[in-house]
């Protein structure tokens, strides 16, 4: 009952600390870490959350990158596959090698592999963090789509080093390079296969056969579940095979389904709030147990941590300066980060969360021939401080660290995207109307004030287009032809089916930012079911 009342406490919070965040301007799921650590401490609770390490990554992770994923699309991540694996694979194991140089030689007692799993523990920046802290900041979308790109697959890379690094450690054996390259390689490729063939499966014989739009949302809550368990079940990466499925999905959408997506984008809203809100709220409750379990050689212990702390982000930084070198040689037009300004906020934006909590609780507390995990405490406590510097820290300094370099001019310049989008589904939506109109004259007398209308309606999707309300004056305008109301719903609809189609064949082009279509489409959904 008590872990109970936590969760819900948590929960309460996480909807709470939204509105305060949005008033303070402070990202609220760093607020949620610091309300985790304020609970803790609350005398009369619990001094833990009893919830097993094993089941924390199987719980969180996959709804967290569902949700994040469906903002992305295949063609963007063709575009950024140097970006992916320069990120998720060469920067993970080059964090992991120098964090685990690092604790050799300031940690007593603790072994090679040992090492090695604090340094997968710490390498994976977070892309749930990264989407809660950085997606309510105006930076540029080429450098969003880089850090989300990095932090939907860089976990994967960093759970087959973790788990090879444990079980080498738990039996007295030596790590092979060799074998955690080609569990990689087979977990991967495993993994993308099990996403596509679950994700057609799922179009195939739920989504062409329930007409339910609830049941429809409902299921694409219990797909990144049982992707997940089934891909971790042959040994393939969950990770990848979570995202897989929702690009999958993602890319067979119908344009004229604009109910449905708003049912979905509410839905999966209100989900993502919560489950992040309780992530990070678990977050701040296990720091009491760190706290705890390191006694007196806390402060010893710190010290250790502030260097491998400092040596996380200093490998980062280094990295985005030659990444931006490249870039900048290159000259690759949605590269990132492509000047200096650009690789501090990357750097900045190296937020670990979920995973790096999970896989620290998740250390087993000894080895095969009984002895204590070497450094097991101390480990722990330097993966949870990476995680609250990395987090916290730049969490409040962002918009700071932003507003200062002047990056969010370049932000405002990418809107150009948007509008180029908005301008097609324009185009596609007046040349409907032509053959429209043509058609209607030839069954009937169509009067010449109908026809002004719906071109004098359809002149102003623009306006729809870029977000502004309904006037006073067109809903007047409207009413005044009531009695025509079925032609002119029949025409205005197929006219928004043109620029709906439009918008969704623009998204999975190659250069085109999914997330600035998926704004124009929700502009045209949400007047499509006001027609209806």
């Amino acid at each position: 009952m008590e872990n109970l009342l936590l969760i819900v406490g948590l929960m309460l919070g996480a909807v709470l600390l939204v509105g305060v965040g949005d008033r303070l301007r402070l990202p609220w799921p760093a607020l949620m870490v610091l309300l985790g650590v304020a609970v803790a401490f609350v005398p009369g609770l619990p001094d833990e959350f009893d919830l097993d390490p094993d089941l924390i990554l199987p719980l969180f992770l996959p709804p967290l990158l569902f949700a994040t994923a469906q903002r992305t699309s295949w063609s963007l991540f063709r575009s950024r596959w140097r970006s992916i694996a320069a990120l998720a694979v060469a920067l993970v194991v080059v964090t992991v090698t120098a964090v685990a140089g690092t604790a050799m030689a300031l940690v007593p007692g603790i072994t090679l592999t040992a090492a090695v799993a604090l340094g997968a523990m710490v390498a994976p920046p977070d892309p749930v963090a990264v989407e809660a802290v950085a997606g309510s900041v105006r930076i540029p979308r080429r450098v969003l789509q880089v850090l989300q790109s990095e932090g939907l697959f860089n976990d994967a890379t960093a759970l087959v080093v973790f788990q090879a690094a444990v079980l080498a450690t738990v039996s007295g054996d030596e790590l092979s390079a060799g074998g955690l390259v080609l569990s990689f390689v087979l977990g991967a490729v495993g993994a993308v296969v099990i996403g596509v063939v679950v994700a057609r499966l799922a179009r195939f014989l739920v989504f062409r056969r329930v007409e339910d739009t609830i049941g429809r949302s409902a299921l694409t809550l219990v797909l990144p579940f049982a992707v997940y368990l089934l891909a971790e079940e042959v040994h393939a990466s969950g990770v990848v095979a979570v995202v897989v499925a929702a690009l999958e999905l993602r890319r067979h959408t119908d344009a004229d389904a604009a109910a449905e997506r708003l049912v979905q984008r509410s839905f999966w809203d209100v989900v993502e709030l919560l489950v992040t809100g309780l992530a990070f709220g678990l977050i701040g409750l296990d720091l009491r147990q760190v706290v705890d379990d390191a006694g007196d050689q806390l402060p010893g212990m710190l010290g250790h941590a502030a260097v491998v702390c400092a040596v996380v982000v200093a490998v980062r930084a280094l990295w985005m300066t030659v990444a931006a070198l490249v870039v900048s040689r290159v000259r690759d037009p949605g590269g990132a980060p492509r000047n200096a300004r650009e690789a501090v906020v990357i750097t900045w934006c190296g937020m670990r969360g979920l995973a790096t909590l999970a896989l620290a609780l998740s250390l087993p507390v000894a080895v095969g021939s009984g002895a204590p995990f070497p450094a097991r405490t101390e480990i722990v406590l330097i993966a949870v401080s990476v995680l609250v510097v990395t987090l916290l820290v730049p969490g409040f300094t962002l918009p700071t660290v932003v507003g200062l370099l002047k990056v969010a001019e370049d932000a405002d310049a990418e809107n150009a995207a948007e509008r180029r989008i908005s301008e097609r589904a324009q185009r596609a939506a007046l040349d409907r109307l032509t053959t429209t109109l043509a058609e209607v004259h030839r069954r009937e007398d169509l009067p010449e004030e109908v026809e002004a209308a719906l071109r004098d309606r359809i002149a102003r999707l623009t306006a729809v287009l870029s977000g502004e309300p309904i006037s006073e004056e067109e809903r007047a305008r409207v009413t005044r032809f009531r009695d025509r109301r079925a032609l002119f719903q029949t025409v205005e609809g197929e006219v928004l089916g043109a620029a709906r189609a439009e918008v969704v064949a623009a998204r999975g082009e190659p250069g085109v930012d999914p997330e600035a279509a998926d704004r124009v489409l929700r502009r045209l959904d949400l007047r499509t079911v006001l027609l209806d």
